[in-house]
Formats: C-alpha cells, sequence, structure tokens
C-alpha cells in the first residue's frame, strides 16, 4: 500500500464550521499531481492541532469554473 500524501497549495475560504468541523475550499496537490480545487470539511485535534480531512469533492479548473458559472446562474434568496 502506498503512502497517502497532500500539501495544501492555497487557503482559498472556510465556507462553514459546526461541531469542531469546518467546511473549506482549498486548492490541494495530491502525491505529486498538479494542485486541484477540493471542497470538504476538516477536522483539527485539539491535543495535537493536526487537522483531518473528511470525504470530499476535488476539482480541475476547468470543472471549477463549469461550478462557477452554474452558481452563478442561480437566484439565491439569501
Amino acid at each position: 500500500m502506498s503512502d497517502f500524501s497532500y500539501k495544501i497549495d492555497e487557503e482559498i475560504a472556510v465556507l462553514s464550521e459546526k461541531n469542531g468541523y469546518t467546511k473549506e475550499l482549498n486548492k490541494i496537490a495530491y502525491g505529486s499531481s498538479k494542485p486541484k480545487y477540493d471542497i470538504r470539511s476538516w477536522h483539527t485535534d485539539e491535543e495535537t492541532g493536526e487537522k483531518r480531512m473528511s470525504k470530499g469533492i476535488t476539482l480541475s479548473d476547468e470543472e471549477a469554473i463549469a461550478l462557477r458559472d452554474a452558481l452563478n446562474e442561480i437566484d439565491f434568496e439569501a
């Protein structure tokens, strides 16, 4: 089994916080691949300060652009 490695290249935004978890948009490189946009929940261990990732979604630049364009078409009632 190979080692799982990632590097947070850019912290873009914290989208929400709840019960010790943050949902974040970051740019992350997995292994030796180029960074991709990543939306997922993270939990920071209070004792060690270590961040642990939950399930999420990664998007290429093209997919992120398509998502942005789709969201811009929605009439949100905030």
